[in-house]
């Protein structure tokens, strides 16, 4: 069963509770990102989930193993109910990253940590290096080197989604920005449709401004819930 993610990339939390307040009981997860949680700190994590709503902190860990630790058992203990952390970070990042949960987590596994590998804004074009077999067979690598290390699942482009099942097993979770109505058009690169992230086997589908700047974001995500379950 796949489940919906809104972005709620707003500037201040006024404006992110409004648009909760709307999405409430129709989508189950909010995802908080570094604007966010910088205008905010940790506290927001805690007023979504007493609205009700799964929580994922999307603050894209990256640094030395000891740093992580702490950060992850820092936004464990502030409820995050599933964290990003950066697949490059390489596997002692990720072991320490584990510690860091299980030493905060009470009377529960704690939040699911997701690797991040290619940002879904950047094309080949973008990457500073040369990626001679293509994104593609990058984001494989750090998929199956971020599994071997223990780590929950992946944030991936939904163009990849399913040859990282392939690779890693269907236990390795899936979650997938980038999701876009054909109609839309913005500064997201690697991008699909909610029909196809849900038939690839994406677990999580994180959509932001084709919710959030709707009309009424409350009837824009039952669409694309109804296309998920279609």
């Amino acid at each position: 069963m796949s489940e919906l993610v809104v972005a709620l990339d707003f500037k201040d939390a006024g404006s992110a509770f409004e648009m909760a307040e709307k999405v409430r009981g129709v989508a189950p997860w909010v995802k908080v990102g570094l604007e966010l949680f910088c205008a905010e700190g940790p506290q927001i994590i805690t007023r979504f989930k007493e609205m009700g709503f799964k929580v994922f902190v999307d603050l894209k860990f990256f640094d030395i193993p000891n740093t992580v630790k702490g950060a992850v058992r820092s936004a464990t203990i502030a409820g995050a109910d599933m964290l990003s952390l950066h697949a490059l970070g390489g596997e002692r990042m990720a072991l320490a990253a584990r510690e860091g949960r299980a030493e905060a987590a009470v009377g529960g596994e704690g939040p699911l940590l997701m690797a991040i590998t290619i940002l879904t804004s950047m094309s080949e074009e973008d990457i500073p290096f040369p990626v001679p077999e293509g994104i593609g067979s990058a984001v494989l690598d750090l998929a199956l080197a971020s599994s071997q290390a223990g780590l929950d699942g992946i944030v991936c482009s939904g163009l990849e989604v399913a040859a990282i099942k392939e690779k890693c097993g269907d236990g390795f979770l899936c979650l997938t920005p980038g999701i876009r109505p054909a109609s839309v058009s913005d500064d997201q690169r690697r991008v699909v449709t909610p029909a196809r992230a849900v038939r690839d086997g994406s677990n999580f589908l994180v959509v932001g401004r084709p919710i959030t700047g709707a009309d009424d974001p409350a009837e824009a995500a039952r669409r694309i819930i109804a296309e998920m379950e279609g």
